[in-house]
């Protein structure tokens, strides 16, 4: 079992590894764990995740105005952006969100695949996956604070 993973022991299980359920892909996140200097402070890592905890609030807030001036274009990009950012952190459930934002943004289906031309289908699914991405953001914030012990 890893050093890093030694503190979660009692409170996760036997295994020591964090439970992030299916929100948190562990072999991503164990990446950016791996460039902590001090294991039990953690402050590079802390620092990661708490900087894009600002970053999708603020994304998000950005998302909100621009389905509200039905700015498919910048939904798209920022979409895009959010997609990124999680991806990094392995929050794969809020990435696929983002890349589906990304997709009907572009006049897409969810898949990419196909062209969709009626914008107001496109700004309902933003709508829809924007609500739903938030929830998946919430609820990978709520297992990362526990993870650092700032539930």
């Amino acid at each position: 079992m890893p050093a890093q993973y030694s503190d979660a022991r009692s409170e996760e299980g036997s295994t020591g590894m964090p439970e992030f359920g299916d929100s948190i892909d562990l072999a991503t996140f164990e990446q950016i764990l791996e460039m902590d200097d001090d294991e039990d402070e953690r402050e590079f890592s802390k620092s990661i995740v708490y900087d894009f905890f600002s970053q999708a609030e603020t994304t998000f807030e950005k998302m909100d105005s621009n389905l509200e001036s039905k700015d498919l274009d910048q939904l798209s990009a920022l979409g895009h952006f959010l997609k990124g950012s999680s991806a990094t952190l392995g929050l794969t459930k809020l990435k696929d969100s983002c890349e589906k934002i990304q997709h009907y943004g572009a006049h897409k289906d969810e898949t990419g695949a196909n062209v969709i031309s009626d914008d107001n289908v496109c700004l309902k699914a933003c709508g829809k996956l924007i609500k739903q991405a938030k929830e998946e953001f919430r609820e990978a914030e709520k297992a990362l604070r526990k993870f650092y012990h700032d539930e």
